[in-house]
């Protein structure tokens, strides 16, 4: 427009100029012609714009300088019915890049323009120079059933030497994808690549889906509005609509909704640097305007669009999912009212519930009989505690041989006799003491009490009667904490982590960028906001189940209370003691950990993975401190002080995924901190918590060492715990020994791996102590064993499919992306979430009903491992 001015000006009538009205008009023709020759002198007097009509498909050699200017002037007719791309293609001959070309592509509703060299910037500015450089002109909608258009390209430069060129428009006849056809072409940093699609008759969901055979170069997948300018390059891709990096794969789940013109562009673009897919990381330039080769980044890539599900999929996968799971609330009831018969029926069949035992003559669980701990049937002999007084010696033997002195041991038929004289005697007494061998009663002073402790806990066998003490309304209430602490915790927690997930769902939709969420984008389904609907889906059934368990446990807790109300002397007297505090901590974690699952595949990645994991650590750790209960009630942890090691073990969590990759440091500081906390931990529970932390300790260790090692050669004298704890350290300290030497990326699942070994090599050692013990599994706890197990399996082998890991970038997460198994909805993800959760169901049911085998045998027979 200024070299048009310009000419005009030269030979423009100086007298007929115009200007403002209150300007004679002389003055302003003498200013106007002032101005114009100025600003003509500015822009130089001598340059010559050559304008030409070009046709399509020919290549145009021509040279430019900065004395002249070419005009390429383009017409083309376009329909509403057919679409076609036009793509203009660069190369520049010559190898001068202080002067670049400059081409500008004039349009009726657009203006492109770019230099050649094309300069492209990458990580740290690194600069890279491309001499071919291609680029397809957006398509601007017409509402004419047939349109002719027009466009110049503008060839310039401010080189006063000339710069070779070559220029070629042509025709993009497959511009419009079609559905479900494959459609195939090669991308470049300079050359990008961008197709249309238009949404077919009912149609309002389709899946675009870009593959390659491929790994690098780096490439980014974009779909954009129809609209001009289209965003191509890798510096502007990101300005609007959805993207994605890839390597192989890459979906994008697009909407009608999303898109008012019914249509959209595919654009791919491929990166000047690979690191945002994981690749290695280039040399640094050796001066801040050095430009880097870029070598060859052609990219084959494979482009298809199909409909996604319709609302009837998504109706199956709902009723499909409530269907399952609330299948198991019959299944449950008809259970219960099996096993209410066969309790009614084994009530019928032994001493009715309001006589005691002098009055029928019978002592309930002397037809029990064990195996290889009992000694011709006595429980407890005299010598056993005076070994165990004896041969420890440590802090306690002389508090152990004052008290044999005081108090006579009676051997099991004198037991016997003293419970049912006990029992004939106390009728205004409740029914709810303890028939244990010692009662405190007797005891005049707390450091009698203290004593006592001492013995019974380090005899050789204890029975449950020895740990079973203390006020059940104590306890009771003491384990009911763990239920409440629980519910305050997961109140606490579930707020921020949902109002949080949200946030990243509102990121993700407002910015388009997908690399922040790692989902299964070949099976990601979107409902309303939510952009995987059916990862959040398949979370239901740990509620569902979680709270199916409470109301299982709730029942047992009501018969329980009547029974004791009653005075039945089986649930005073006999079996494991109830308490139920922990199952409903239990089932609360199970219901918790759905729920927060569900927020974490809202949008998963690395900084919201503990949410998916932190009521894990806590089931299991719940579990664990159920299965220790059992046999130990007296002396199991409190509630704060099994949440304060949760706590830290949450912490450690955190911390290991975000300073544990390859952080040596971190990794040593860990080790050390678990093969510490495993030895204390296995002191504690060989010595049923009779030792201290204080500055003797060590004394106290070399002095055991030495009289019963070295001087006396003795064995251990709890030989099954210390199997026990000899396995557990070996398993510990091998994890400990993986960890520091292949220092997992994944330190959250590497943590839950710890958790879960220890559970299971505690879950294999009750069982195999309860075989040896002379129990048995009823019917219904070994259909619960062998169905769980088989569940788990199952659920293992769909969980390490890994569908997606947040351990790697987004581009080579979506490598693993697979299609849909499971009525074209659900994914092995989601089945591992189906069976996972069936199977944590399972395990619970297995440590409520492990030991109803004990429920007729007197505690002074059920032996403590």
């Amino acid at each position: 427009m200024v070299f048009r001015s310009c000419w005009k000006s030269r030979h423009k009538n100086v007298s007929g100029a115009a200007g403002p009205r209150w300007i004679r008009p002389g003055l302003a023709a003498l200013l106007w012609f002032c101005v114009t020759q100025f600003v003509c002198g500015a822009v130089g007097e001598t340059k010559n714009v050559v304008q030409k009509d070009a046709e399509f498909d020919v290549t145009y050699n021509d040279t430019v300088t900065s004395e002249n200017q070419t005009i390429y002037a383009f017409n083309h007719t376009i329909s509403r019915n057919k679409t076609e791309g036009v793509r203009v293609t660069v190369d520049v001959l010559s190898q001068g890049l202080e002067s670049p070309i400059l081409f500008v592509v004039r349009q009726k509703q657009a203006v492109l323009s770019f230099q050649v060299p094309l300069i492209l910037r990458g990580l740290y500015q690194r600069k890279y120079p491309y001499n071919h450089v291609g680029r397809t002109l957006c398509q601007p909608p017409t509402r004419a059933l047939s349109e002719t258009q027009y466009f110049f390209v503008d060839v310039s430069t401010l080189s006063s030497q000339g710069t070779n060129y070559q220029l070629r428009v042509s025709r993009v006849e497959s511009f419009t994808l079609q559905t479900d056809k494959k459609f195939s072409f090669t991308a470049s940093p300079s050359q990008p690549q961008y197709f249309k699609y238009v949404f077919p008759d009912g149609v309002d969901t389709v899946i675009v889906k870009v593959n390659s055979d491929m790994t690098f170069p780096c490439s980014v997948m974009s779909v954009q509005d129809i609209q001009c300018p289209v965003y191509d390059l890798d510096n502007n891709v990101a300005f609007i609509g959805m993207y994605q990096t890839m390597t192989k794969k890459g979906a994008i789940t697009v909407q009608r909704k999303d898109f008012p013109s019914n249509s959209f562009y595919v654009v791919i673009v491929v990166k000047t640097e690979d690191e945002a897919c994981g690749g290695p990381l280039r040399f640094y330039p050796l001066r801040p305007d050095e430009l880097i080769d870029a070598g060859n980044r052609s990219k084959a890539i494979d482009v298809m669009v199909s409909p996604a599900i319709n609302s009837e999929v998504y109706v199956m996968g709902m009723l499909f999912c409530l269907g399952i799971f609330l299948s198991f609330y019959p299944l449950t009831l008809l259970m219960a009212c099996v096993e209410n018969k066969r309790i009614k029926k084994r009530d019928l069949l032994q001493i009715p519930a309001d006589t005691s035992p002098a009055e029928t003559g019978k002592i309930p669980g002397v037809q029990y009989e064990y195996g290889s701990f009992a000694d011709n049937g006595s429980t407890l002999s005299s010598e056993a505690i005076t070994d165990s007084a004896t041969s420890t010696d440590n802090n306690y033997g002389y508090i152990g041989q004052e008290l044999l002195k005081r108090r006579p041991i009676l051997n099991h038929s004198q037991h016997i006799a003293v419970s049912i004289e006990r029992s004939l005697d106390s009728v205004g007494r409740s029914r709810q003491e303890s028939l244990s061998s010692v009662e405190e009663d007797d005891y005049d002073t707390l450091d009698d009490i203290d004593s006592d402790k001492n013995i019974v806990r380090t005899k050789k066998f204890l029975y449950v009667s020895d740990l079973a003490r203390k006020d059940k309304r104590i306890l009771s209430k003491k384990y009911q904490i763990y239920f409440w602490n629980i519910a305050t915790i997961a109140v606490f927690y579930a707020l921020p982590v949902v109002q949080l997930v949200i946030t990243y769902q509102t990121v993700v939709n407002v910015t388009g960028n997908q690399d922040i969420c790692f989902y299964n984008f070949l099976c990601a389904h979107p409902l309303g906001a939510l952009s995987a609907f059916n990862n959040i889906l398949s979370n239901m059934g740990y509620v569902m189940l979680g709270l199916l368990f409470l109301l299982i446990v709730l029942k047992r807790d009501i018969i329980h209370n009547r029974a004791m109300v009653r005075n039945d002397l089986n649930a005073l007297e006999c079996g494991i003691p109830k308490h139920f505090g922990l199952f409903y901590a239990m089932g609360t974690a199970l219901m918790m950990e759905g729920l927060l699952s569900a927020c974490y595949h809202v949008c998963p990645n690395y900084t919201n993975f503990q949410f998916d994991t932190s009521f894990m650590y806590m089931i299991a750790g719940l579990c664990m401190l159920k299965l220790y209960q059992k046999r130990h009630p007296d002396i199991n942890a409190s509630a704060y002080t099994a949440y304060a090691c949760l706590a830290a073990v949450i912490f450690f969590s955190v911390l290991g995924v975000v300073f544990g990759k390859g952080n040596m440091v971190f990794w040593i500081v860990f080790s050390v901190i678990h093969i510490l906390a495993t030895m204390l931990l296995s002191t504690q529970l060989y010595y049923m918590g009779r030792w201290r932390m204080d500055s003797g300790v060590l004394r106290r260790i070399v002095n055991i060492i030495y009289t019963d090692s070295i001087r006396q050669c003795s064995g251990p004298l709890y030989i099954d715990r210390m199997v026990l704890l000899v396995m557990g350290n070996i398993v510990n300290w091998s994890l400990a020994a993986y960890g520091l030497i292949e220092r997992p990326n994944d330190f959250a699942s590497y943590l839950l791996a710890i958790a879960i070994c220890n559970l299971l090599l505690y879950f294999a050692f009750y069982i195999i102590m309860k075989m040896r013990s002379g129990e048995r599994i009823q019917c219904l706890a070994l259909v619960c064993i062998l169905f769980t197990a088989v569940v788990w399996g199952f659920a293992l082998y769909f969980f390490f499919q890994g569908l997606s890991t947040w351990q790697k970038t987004p581009a080579e997460s979506r490598e693993h992306n697979r299609e849909c198994i499971l009525l074209s909805f659900f994914d092995d993800h989601d089945i591992w979430h189906f069976l996972s959760s069936i199977a944590m169901f399972g395990s619970f049911l297995v440590l409520l009903t492990m030991d109803d085998d004990l429920d007729t045998v007197q505690r002074d027979k059920i032996f403590v491992f």
